[in-house]
């Protein structure tokens, strides 16, 4: 049964008032029965999302997503469930085409190659919640569902820092099958970033400027070559320049990446090289970090974060 903690915020909010300044760069939690948000001051940071919005449009069930995830200034990053891919929600993690031995299932969202209807993911509990100056953590566990049917447990440790250059959200998931399970090649799918939609978007790499052509949904091949990480720059209507990175693990399955100007993702794609066979038990660990940032894209911070693991 999920933790509620309804009683914390009210405590929390006392205990800035009586710490009065110093409280300011303090990162403070509030949890309904479907978000846990962070915020910095008067700004929201993160929010970790249970299940959906009602009435959202979004073609999965699925809890398990970051939205909104925002820049030092405040100005809000991803996208959830926009008219073009109304199944992309934010940050997340999912695959297209799952089978195990009794069911398909589709818990990205697609819906063409195996079924999404009741496949969800369903988060069961949340713990470890802390939260500091400049810090927050937790621990979510969650089950993935194919009509009832549980597919794999999921235990996701979140952990965000607040740097004067970039929000860092590092995300740990640890996957355990209750079945032999095939995750089938594709180009894409996996962990994935959405950003917003709005002004020109221009990618880097650690070498710069990215200039590769957009990949073929339909063709492995044409992905992005393997990096430490890639980066999206989003220029404002409201003149302003934001941006996102995904920093990959370097212990992930080998991956090739599913960078879409058009479809505004970032996505490092395990399964975009070869299928990937999950056994009965033996968990599957997947190591990312997301920095949201103001302005030019932070080379040295972004290879910084890269490095320390």
């Amino acid at each position: 049964m999920l933790r509620q903690l309804f009683g914390r915020i009210a405590v929390i909010s006392l205990a800035g008032v009586l710490l009065g300044c110093s409280s300011t760069r303090r990162i403070m939690e509030e949890q309904s029965s479907s978000t846990l948000t962070f915020r910095q001051g008067d700004k929201r940071v993160l929010t970790y999302n249970i299940r959906p919005p009602v009435n959202s449009g979004v073609p999965v069930e699925s809890g398990d997503y970051f939205h909104p995830f925002t820049t030092p200034s405040g100005e809000v990053l991803t996208d959830f469930s926009p008219p073009d891919h109304k199944h992309h929600r934010g940050i997340f993690l999912a695959w297209v085409e799952m089978h195990s031995g009794e069911t398909d299932a589709d818990f990205w969202g697609w819906g063409e190659h195996a079924p999404t209807k009741g496949r969800r993911v369903d988060v069961e509990q949340i713990d470890e919640i802390k939260t500091q100056k400049d810090q927050a953590s937790f621990v979510a566990s969650c089950e993935w569902r194919a009509e009832g049917a549980v597919l794999l447990n999921e235990e996701l440790r979140a952990e965000l820092k607040t740097l004067p250059r970039g929000n860092v959200l590092q995300l740990t998931y640890k996957l355990t099958p209750f079945s032999d399970i095939t995750l089938s090649q594709w180009a894409f799918s996996g962990f994935c970033l959405r950003v917003r939609r709005e002004g020109d978007v221009t990618y880097y790499s650690p070498a710069g400027v990215a200039t590769l052509p957009n990949p073929n949904h339909l063709k492995p091949e044409s992905d992005w070559p393997d990096d430490k990480w890639y980066a999206a720059i989003l220029k404002l209507p409201n003149t302003k320049t934001i941006g996102g990175a995904v920093i990959s693990h370097p212990s992930n399955p080998k991956t090739l990446w599913h960078n879409h100007r058009d479809i505004r993702m970032i996505n490092p794609c395990i399964v975009a090289p070869n299928a990937i066979q999950l056994r009965k038990g033996t968990p599957l660990l997947l190591r990312y970090k997301v920095v949201a940032f103001d302005g030019a894209v932070p080379t040295d911070l972004l290879n910084q974060q890269a490095g320390s693991w």
